[in-house]
């Protein structure tokens, strides 16, 4: 399938689905179609290199284990990607077919027409594999950085949807400005380089009603992850159930995928699968109800051998209204663990989850 497509994979086409509903709504029995992975990318803040190196690595043996996407967690002033387009431009030099993410750029960062010609600019360099996922709010700790990034204009910066409009229009290559001459230099009136198809492959990150909602209005693709806001409740997986059936009313031709944290450990080591389920034990307390003014939940980590994992997510409220999916690496973990993670997700959890890797699905 043509990362343009606005589908859900590969196999969409040979999936049939009950009277009356679209053909990019997954149903109860529907194989999973996408398998994708989400990394933050992490590197030693006194020698980064070898860290965005590996980072580049991971990426590559994802293409090579059939993977149908890549997607960057995008951080400030922390030990990981502060510079995902970057990334992107880099990995697509190294790849030929992966699609690769952004989950999420918070908008809140950033000037939205210098993303769009960014974006544009790799997106065209990769053959069209670029899915930019982006968030609307305030950036993580405003008070603390407000002055760093808007000096003279922190009191009269909007951060609400209308940033993400913004960025739609400019990606979408309408008019941002006036065309013309001035002297010898000739001028467009929208963002340039324009690369069609990508506003078609926009998502945004929801963890609200509010915010899967107005995705679907505005043709937007669904990021969920593994932290919905303002929750009212403790049970994620129908919170999360509840967004995502919300938007698939209002828009069922849009994507949605679903990013929970997943450690397959079947060719794991003792030493791994130890340090794997310490690792899940000690973010658990999080999960079992609202964290902060935000009212955050999270999810739990889902840790064990491909067969106990998928066991889990099909019995997920939220799992089972995807059809692709952008599974989360723990932040915390060493090179050798991500090989053998991906490894496990793509000969072992994909394939128990109904999917299979690309190179055995082309011509299907």
């Amino acid at each position: 399938m043509h990362p343009g497509f606005p589908g859900i994979g590969p196999l969409a086409g040979n999936v049939a689905g009950p009277a009356g509903v679209h053909p990019g709504v997954p149903t109860a029995d529907t194989p999973l179609q996408k398998l994708g992975f989400l990394t933050i990318g992490t590197f030693d803040g006194d020698d980064p290199r070898p860290g965005m190196e590996a980072l580049l690595t991971q990426i590559q043996l994802g293409e090579e284990l059939g993977f149908d996407s890549a997607w960057l967690r995008h951080r400030h002033l922390q030990y990981g990607v502060s510079s995902p387009v970057a990334i992107m431009a880099a990995a697509s030099q190294r790849t030929s077919r992966i699609e690769l993410g952004t989950a999420v750029t918070p908008l809140g960062w950033e000037n939205p027409v210098r993303l769009a010609e960014d974006l544009a600019t790799v997106d065209l360099l990769s053959g069209g594999r670029i899915n930019p996922g982006v968030s609307a709010g305030p950036p993580m700790r405003w008070d603390d950085i407000k002055d760093l990034v808007y000096p003279d204009t922190a009191d009269v910066e909007d951060f609400s949807y209308t940033r993400v409009t913004r960025f739609l229009r400019a990606v979408g290559g309408e008019p941002v400005a006036t065309a013309g001459t001035q002297g010898i230099e000739v001028y467009s009136d929208r963002v340039q380089p324009h690369s069609p198809g990508l506003r078609e492959r926009v998502w945004l990150g929801a963890g609200s009603l509010r915010s899967a909602t107005w995705a679907a209005e505005h043709r937007l693709n669904l990021l969920t992850s593994s932290v919905l806001s303002g929750a009212e409740g403790t049970d994620f997986a129908a919170i999360q159930g509840e967004q995502i059936a919300a938007y698939r009313e209002a828009h069922p031709e849009g994507r949605v995928s679903q990013g929970l944290v997943v450690i397959p450990t079947d060719t794991a080591t003792r030493e791994q699968r130890e340090k794997y389920e310490a690792y899940a034990a000690a973010r658990l307390p999080r999960t079992r109800e609202p964290q902060g003014p935000g009212k955050l939940l999270f999810a739990p980590d889902v840790v064990g051998t491909s067969e106990q994992i998928a066991e889990q997510l099909h019995a997920h409220a939220g799992f089972r209204q995807v059809a692709e999916v952008a599974f989360a690496l723990p932040f915390s973990f060493e090179h050798e663990d991500y090989v053998q993670i991906l490894t496990d997700m793509a000969t072992r959890l994909g394939p128990a989850l109904g999917w299979r890797p690309r190179e055995f699905t082309q011509g299907a």
